[in-house]
């Protein structure tokens, strides 16, 4: 039926009407296709570069496709050499722990910024907004000095607490959402004799599910990607290594080994891409409920 419609709309329009929703279809899908391409030339560069030898890398050009396809020895080396297995674990964890204290701190700050009016209101709004103007590296000397002086330099749990506390985005998505949900709620259940502990924890937490998708998406893929303050604060890298920083250990002085590294970067991509396509349905469904109002 409609694909009936939009025949009927086709053969209804005139000469230039037609070619004009031609050229929009070839601009559109021109469009797509070349960012598209975009988009995967790295990644096809990636794999191409990881199957290659040491020779073979520096001998031929980038794009040009490995002599052997089953030279999986990068692989090899950059699982063990790299101890990638170790920082897996380590960003795992890391990664687990700052997102669920992600969605609990934020969601029950913007609780209590959206459903309580007292003095100072809007001057922390105003204060969390004025601190995501603030580029992160501009505070580094002054928030390295405090993780110094409470002895959490090279520190695990210190590196948790510090990206637990920088994160200023995911409470302006609570905030956004808690004002699309009715007061109306919070009060029905006050005079049920709720307080508003059982109004946060038993009534509207459950109902931020779809705001929490999108925090967890956004905070989880940036621990998960974080490199400059892995390697500022986690100095001992035989101990707290991280998959960005076991990376960075097959450079050197005597040359970047950067078929070893598209190896580690094929391997660091794989979890991800798992976790999309086995929970895609729910993060979809997570966003869309997300953008309706009401």
């Amino acid at each position: 039926m409609a694909a009936k419609k939009k025949n009927d709309a086709y053969v209804s329009m005139t000469a230039g009407q037609r070619a004009s929703w031609l050229a929009v279809g070839f601009v559109k899908y021109f469009m797509l296709a070349l960012f598209s391409f975009i988009a995967l030339v790295p990644i096809v560069s990636c794999v191409l570069v990881a199957l290659k030898t040491d020779e073979e890398y520096a001998l031929t050009p980038v794009m040009q496709a490995p002599a052997n396809w089953l030279n999986f020895s990068n692989f090899k080396t950059v699982w063990v050499d790299g101890e990638m297995g170790r920082a897996f674990l380590t960003s795992f964890a890391v990664v687990i722990v700052v997102v669920a204290c992600s969605v609990l701190i934020g969601s029950m700050l913007a609780f209590v910024l959206n459903r309580f009016t007292f003095p100072g209101n809007n001057l922390i709004r105003s204060l969390f907004l004025f601190a995501t103007l603030i580029p992160g590296i501009a505070m580094q000397v002054t928030v390295y000095q405090i993780m110094s002086s409470l002895n959490l330099i090279n520190s695990l749990v210190g590196y948790i607490i510090l990206q637990c506390g920088t994160d200023v985005i995911s409470i302006y998505i609570f905030i956004q959402y808690f004002e699309n949900l009715p007061i109306d709620l919070d009060e029905s259940a006050i005079l049920d004799g709720c307080t508003y502990f059982g109004v946060f924890f038993k009534i509207l937490f459950p109902l931020l599910q779809p705001a929490m998708v999108t925090v967890m998406i956004l905070k989880g893929i940036g621990v998960y990607n974080e490199y400059y303050n892995a390697n500022l604060y986690l100095q001992d890298k035989t101990r707290y290594a991280t998959i960005s920083t076991a990376l960075y250990s097959f450079t050197g002085p005597f040359g970047n080994r950067y078929n070893v590294i598209s190896a580690g970067v094929i391997l660091t991509l794989l979890p991800m891409l798992i976790i999309f396509i086995t929970c895609q349905r729910f993060i979809y469904s997570g966003l869309a409920a997300g953008a309706v109002k009401g």
